[in-house]
Order: structure tokens, then C-alpha cells, then sequence
């Protein structure tokens, strides 16, 4: 019998994410009223914001009908307009808890969150029951599905009325018991740009788990018409795009610019299309020339944007593209240190080679190390930080350029007396080719990531760990 008068609650369960609804009723000698899914309430309770887009009821005029355990790739929002239900779910996805089962009763004042990959099955208790259920993708042949056995001796599930009195089809009878299901796997993750030097460092951190997905502009083509329908989309939680245009000075002339915009803003655009409407998480790397570097303090992510040059001008119009995304982690970087060609190899080789370089003096920021970016975007997608940017580099005191040539000398025995620092105006003077503005001060404030729990080692810490493994000299 339908409960009237109840407050909108949560009741947690043994499966991660399935949760229990408590639904207000009100009714009077005309009948009832609930609000059956309201978006701005559950989710201020702790409901997903699934985005459901298909509405399906089921109508069982017997006592007793009884529905398979299916697991399906999607979300499910679980409720009954009339009659009642006992109801049974089984976690099937892979990990710890597989196997795990709930059971509770369903009438119109209760509702269930059903997440992705738990199998959901129910009896019904009184005839005429309409069971009622949201979800947030579409049935597709392609998709992944399990089923599990209703008689399953694991799960155990003690039906209120015996599967031998009831009405069930041949199909759910013949499902396999819990020994032979093929566990439903989590959401894909995608790195594009895998074979740069942040999608290196992405590779090591993430390893060859089946989940994730890496891939180059070879194999996925982002400014392609058919990137809609190059993936089912559906099947991927995360996107992280390690793939950017990055050759600051070549920006400044006209075939660069056009390349800088083609990655930095117009592929973004058509990622963030795909994650918006696939409910996907995407990382998006950003970088300190989006800001002019006039400010006398380190630079906040609610800092206003002011690119100096065209690729900044590129990378800032990147983040705002991916702020619109729902789901969006904006992680913005400085100094980029990794596998190949960068600034402290340079300066290793030319210690070691005797050449005495004049070196930056005027700019002032922090090395970000690529597995530091890698392990901070882990750490955020892991722990369902709250969405938004991030500012990501080593941690410290700053430095400039020259400063840390100095100390790179002196991490490989050298004198580091053999640096001479330069303005930029002097450092540029003799160039031959654009010169992009840089920032001058391009040191981004750590606190919030630092308040999501991650813990920063100094970029002279980790300029020590980075040399002392040669990958600073190889």
C-alpha cells in the first residue's frame, strides 16, 4: 500500500550507487500526486544528473510476473505509478563487489537509481502494476549486456512468491548463473594525443587496462565529419585530450595560426559536441599563456584571460569551449617538462658540451613535469573532484628561466656560474623568425587542486628525481 506523507530522503544500499528513494505522495479522495523524478532535488540529495532520455513503463496485469536480472550500459531511474513490486538487483560490473545483491519492495512512494552495469529484475506483488523506468541512452545491438540467471544459487534471492508458481519467459529462464556472467566493464577512458609527451606520460600512468583507449590523430581524427559516429560514444566516461598545437613562435605566422586554431579551438569544439551530448567527462590541458602575466601575484583560475599571442589567444578560446561542457576538468600547466626535446635537456646537453648559454632572466614561473599532469588528471577524474580548472605545476618557490639552467648545471656537476641571465628583449634580439609574447610571470596558484587532496613536490625536488633517473640527459 502506497505510503502518503513522506519526506523526499535517500536510503543508501550495499551496491555502490544504488540508491533508494523515498518519494512524497499527497493524496486526497481524487487519488495522488508525487513528483515522480525531479531533477534539482535528487540531485541536491546525491542523485547523478543522468540526463535520461527515454521514458518506458511496463504494465503486468497478474500477480507474480516476474522480469529477468538484465544489466544494461546505462543509468536507470526506477519507479512504480501503480501496484508494487519486489524488486531484486545484482551488482554485475567488474570489480569487488560483483555478485552483490539488494532486495526491497517498490510502490509508488518509492523509487531506485539504478546505475550502469547493475542487473535489475522484479515480481510483481499486486495485479495491474505499471513499473515505470528512466534511462540515459538508447538500446543499441553494439552495446554490452549481461544477464544473470533468476534461480542463481549465489545471489540467493529469496522471491516472495516461488519461480515455479510464476510467469516467466524462456529467455530469462535460460540466462547463466553468476560463475559464467561476462561482468559488465566500467566506462572507456580516451587519450587522445598518445604519443606525445603527455600522452606518454598519460600511457604510464593508466597502463594497458582494457578500459583505456589511446589514440593519435591516425587513428582518430577529431576535425573528421564522422567523429559522431566514429565511437559509440556512450560506452566512454572520459575523454582526455593530451593533443594540442604547441609551437608558440610558429603560431605568429599565417600557415601556424591557422594550424594553432585548427587543434586548439576547432577539434575542441567538436570534443566538446561529443561530450556534451554522450554525458562524457572531458580533460582539457591548458597553459599559463592564456594570462599576460602583469599581475604581481600567482595567477588564480578565476583570473580574467588575457592571451598575449596567438597561441594563447588559441588556448584561452579552448577553455572556454570546454567550460560549456557539463562534465569538464580545465587542468592549465606552465613550463612543460617530459620525455623528448624541452628546456632542462637543452640545458644538460649544453653543460656537458661546454657551451656557456645566456639564458631568460625576466620570466618567472614553475616546471610542471608531464607524469605530474598524468597523475593530477587521474587524481581528479578518481575522485569525482568537483568539475571546473585546475591550476596543475610543481610546487615551491619560483623561479626563472636562468635559475633553473643554473641549478641544472649544478644537478650535472657543472659550474653554474656559466649562466648568464638576459632579458627577453636581449634573448630574442638576434632571432630570425616570429617571436611569440610570453608572459612574465606565469605562476599558477595551487590551492584549489591542493584542497581536492593533492599534495605537490617542488619543482626542485622533482628537478632532482627527473635528472637523477637520466631522462633529463637521454
Amino acid at each position: 500500500m502506497t505510503t502518503y506523507g513522506k519526506q523526499l530522503g535517500v536510503i543508501e544500499t550495499n551496491i555502490p550507487g544504488l540508491v533508494v528513494f523515498d518519494l512524497p505522495v499527497h493524496g486526497d479522495a481524487r487519488g495522488w500526486f508525487k513528483e515522480n523524478w525531479q531533477r534539482e532535488k535528487m540531485t541536491a540529495l546525491g542523485l547523478p544528473d543522468f540526463g535520461p532520455v527515454q521514458n518506458n513503463i511496463s504494465f503486468n496485469d497478474a500477480v507474480g510476473t516476474t522480469r529477468g536480472i538484465h544489466a544494461e550500459p546505462w543509468d536507470k531511474w526506477v519507479s512504480v505509478a501503480t501496484g508494487r513490486i519486489f524488486g531484486a538487483w545484482v551488482d554485475l560490473r567488474e570489480g569487488p563487489t560483483f555478485g552483490a545483491v539488494f532486495t526491497t519492495e517498490l510502490d509508488p512512494s518509492k523509487a531506485i537509481f539504478v546505475p550502469r552495469g547493475v542487473g535489475n529484475s522484479y515480481q510483481t506483488l499486486e495485479p495491474d502494476t505499471a513499473y515505470t523506468y528512466l534511462v540515459n541512452d538508447h538500446w543499441s545491438p553494439d552495446a554490452a549486456y549481461s544477464f544473470l540467471n533468476l534461480a542463481d544459487e549465489t545471489a540467493a534471492i529469496d522471491w516472495p512468491i516461488p519461480l515455479t508458481d510464476v510467469e516467466i519467459s524462456a529467455k530469462d529462464l535460460a540466462h547463466p548463473r553468476l560463475a559464467d556472467v561476462t561482468p559488465i566493464p566500467p566506462k572507456k577512458i580516451l587519450v587522445l594525443g598518445a604519443n606525445g609527451q603527455l600522452g606518454r606520460a598519460l600511457r604510464a600512468e593508466y597502463g594497458d587496462a582494457p578500459h583505456i583507449e589511446y589514440a593519435d590523430r591516425a587513428t582518430l581524427d577529431i576535425s573528421s565529419p564522422d567523429l559522431a559516429t566514429a565511437r559509440r560514444w556512450r560506452d566512454y566516461g572520459t575523454i582526455i585530450n593530451a593533443a594540442a598545437y604547441t609551437k608558440v613562435d610558429l603560431a605568429e605566422t599565417p600557415e601556424g595560426r591557422k594550424d594553432a586554431w585548427a587543434a586548439n579551438v576547432t577539434g575542441v569544439a567538436a570534443l566538446a559536441r561529443i561530450a556534451t551530448e554522450n554525458g562524457i567527462t572531458l580533460v582539457h590541458v591548458s597553459s599559463d599563456y592564456v594570462f599576460d602575466g602583469t599581475l604581481d601575484r600567482s595567477y588564480r583560475e578565476d583570473d580574467p584571460v588575457c592571451p598575449l599571442g596567438v597561441y594563447g589567444q588559441t588556448k584561452a578560446a579552448g577553455d572556454a569551449i570546454v567550460s560549456t561542457v557539463p562534465r569538464h576538468y580545465i587542468i592549465r600547466t606552465s613550463w612543460v617538462i617530459g620525455e623528448g626535446n624541452n628546456f632542462v635537456r637543452t640545458m644538460a646537453s649544453l653543460a656537458e658540451r661546454g657551451i656557456d648559454p645566456k639564458v631568460v632572466d625576466d620570466q618567472i614561473g614553475r616546471l610542471t613535469f608531464t607524469d605530474d599532469i598524468a597523475r593530477g588528471i587521474r587524481h581528479l577524474v578518481g575522485t569525482a573532484a568537483e568539475f571546473g580548472a585546475y591550476n596543475l605545476t610543481a610546487g615551491g618557490e619560483p623561479a626563472s628561466w636562468a635559475d633553473i639552467a643554473r641549478r641544472v648545471f649544478e644537478l650535472t656537476g657543472h659550474d653554474p656560474e656559466r649562466i648568464t641571465g638576459v632579458s627577453t628583449e636581449a634573448y630574442y634580439s638576434t632571432a630570425t623568425g616570429p617571436v611569440a609574447p610570453r608572459p612574465r610571470n606565469s605562476v599558477l596558484g595551487m590551492e584549489r587542486l591542493e584542497s581536492t587532496g593533492w599534495a605537490s613536490l617542488t619543482q626542485q625536488l622533482r628537478l632532482v628525481e627527473y635528472l637523477s633517473t637520466g631522462r633529463g640527459t637521454s
